[in-house]
């Protein structure tokens, strides 16, 4: 039945081809958060590479595997047309030509991916029934190599959006299996779990072969036994984590809730600092250490860093001796008379005064800065016509009454090994401050919350992540969720700040060294098995 089947989609006409790939592309998108039917790509992956079986050239298999990108990204990608539509009578015509144009730019690395694969020549329907399984064994494994190595390209290329990894499959508590999968993590980080899932995902294929032995099914399922194996490992690793919280911090963090077109508004303004005052301080337990609000939570009317009156306005917010940690924009002179505006976040005392700063070295093309704004005659959608100037760097901060910590502002969560400076002193937690308020109740806030999930595990890191419209929540270094505010809620979190789950992790150290050079091995082993037993 099997055969049959992968034998019918090998004989597509090219067109039939392309239809079918895009919806195996959209449908695979329905295994991460926050459905995570992660069972579903087992079915897309040996989908799209019987359809490979089918292509002549590399060319149509690149074709095809666009087909499927662009099905893949758009899906994934859906969500970003919330953005446009906050200002609808500017930018609501140019959403979703915007997200097509995005997905088939992103569609040309899956396409790279398929083009390659097909320098391993499908088996021929002539070819006898080993030959055929000789030649599909190593066409699997290069082909999860491949696509490990894309992922890892697109997470820095042109800037890179490291959106939605494979593995972020597995980033959601809600399914028995996937605290305990994410635990490898800490070991071979994001891009590895993305090489053994594909790997494991796309090895059912070979029972598209007419070999019926048993080694057939040896092959086909042994990588799906590994990754009971992580899990297993991973089960092992929880059953021995440590719950204990650093002594003296308590935080607490405001989500204040409030819609991207409100925070637009410059007669709301006012309204909403005292609402993000009153969050703060009703019913505030003694002894807090810090209050944090999220990104940009302090709109551009109260300039932090130049006016002593809006530091003096928000300090309230502050413990008695401690911190309010908010993001705001920041404005400096540069040494030309430039002004220079950075998407920020301030540590505030309670005497009103700046005791540490970060600027966001990441940005977001299109929201933050126009990138080819030579070539693209549009405006940002952020507000200000101008773009935000990059930060120095990822650093780590040190303030009173806190362990060191790394910031992060909005997507720079997403990027593996990315977010711990290289040199220098080691954070203790991670603090992400973000505003997803732009995607409304759409699924990329929790695909972004998934994320961050992932950086706490690969880094042994607890994560604290506070969002203007959630969800915000205090993660620890295993990835569990401490507390919890969901999306489109009001409210405060009091928290304590989880210790590290380790004084370091192998990824931490190594960071996407490891995985690179698996997916490597794995490209030259298939290599090897395809002259040594192809045709």
């Amino acid at each position: 039945m099997i055969g049959q089947f992968a034998g019918w989609l090998g004989t597509c006409t090219p067109w039939q081809r392309l239809v079918l790939a895009f919806a195996a592309g959209a449908l695979t998108i329905v295994a991460y958060p926050p459905v995570s039917a992660f069972p579903l790509l087992w079915v897309t992956f040996p989908f799209l590479l019987w359809l490979l079986d089918g292509c002549e050239t590399p060319a149509g298999a690149a074709a095809t595997g666009g087909a499927f990108g662009f099905g893949y990204f758009l899906v994934s990608f859906h969500w970003i047309a919330n953005a446009f539509y906050v200002d609808a009578d500017t930018f609501g015509a140019f959403a979703w030509p915007a997200v097509a144009a995005l997905s088939a730019g992103f569609a040309l690395y899956i396409a790279i991916v398929c083009g390659v694969t097909h320098l391993f020549p499908p088996p021929g329907r002539d070819d006898l029934p080993y030959e055929r399984f000789a030649v599909y064994v190593p066409r699997v494994l290069f082909f999860a190599s491949a696509w490990t190595v894309i992922e890892w390209v697109r997470g820095w290329l042109f800037t890179g959006f490291a959106w939605n990894p494979i593995s972020t499959v597995w980033s959601e508590e809600m399914t028995p299996v996937g605290l305990p999968m994410i635990q490898v993590t800490a070991l071979i980080g994001t891009y590895g779990l993305t090489l053994f899932t594909v790997l494991a995902a796309a090895a059912p294929a070979i029972l598209g072969t007419p070999f019926r032995e048993r080694r057939t099914w040896v092959v086909a399922l042994a990588p799906t036994a590994l990754l009971v194996v992580f899990a297993g490992g991973g089960a092992l690793r929880l059953a021995g984590a440590r719950d204990a919280t650093v002594d003296g911090v308590k935080l607490r963090l405001v989500q204040a809730n409030i819609s991207q077109a409100d925070r637009a508004r410059p007669d709301l303004w006012p309204d909403q600092i005292r609402e993000y005052l009153r969050l703060s301080q009703d019913g505030l337990p003694a002894g807090s250490t810090a209050v944090i609000w999220g990104e940009a939570a302090v709109p551009p009317l109260f300039s932090l860093n130049a006016s002593e009156q809006g530091r003096r306005l928000l300090s309230p917010a502050a413990p008695d001796g401690g911190l309010l940690i908010t993001g705001a924009d920041r404005g400096i002179r540069d040494a030309n008379g430039d002004v220079q505006i950075y998407n920020s976040l301030f540590a505030l005392t309670d005497k009103s005064e700046i005791e540490a700063t970060y600027d966001k070295t990441h940005l977001v093309p299109f929201g933050e800065y126009m990138p080819l704004r030579w070539l693209i005659p549009f405006k940002k959608l952020t507000e200000g016509v101008g773009d935000f100037s990059k930060g120095a760097g990822v650093t780590t901060l040190h303030v009173s009454g806190l362990p060191p910590f790394t910031p992060l502002i909005c997507y720079e969560a997403i990027f593996s090994g990315a977010v711990t400076p290289w040199t220098g002193p080691s954070p203790r937690w991670l603090l992400n401050l973000t505003n997803d308020a732009w995607f409304g109740m759409s699924w990329g806030p929790y695909q972004h919350y998934a994320a961050a999930r992932l950086r706490a595990v690969e880094e042994g890191l607890p994560l604290v992540r506070v969002a203007n419209t959630g969800i915000s929540a205090v993660i620890d270094g295993y990835g569990r969720t401490r507390d919890v505010l969901g999306l489109g809620e009001k409210g405060v979190l009091d928290a304590a700040l989880p210790l590290p789950a380790a004084d370091f992790t192998l990824f931490g150290t190594l960071r996407n060294i490891l995985p690179l050079l698996i997916a490597t091995f794995g490209g030259a082993a298939a290599l090897f098995l395809r002259r040594r037993y192809g045709r």
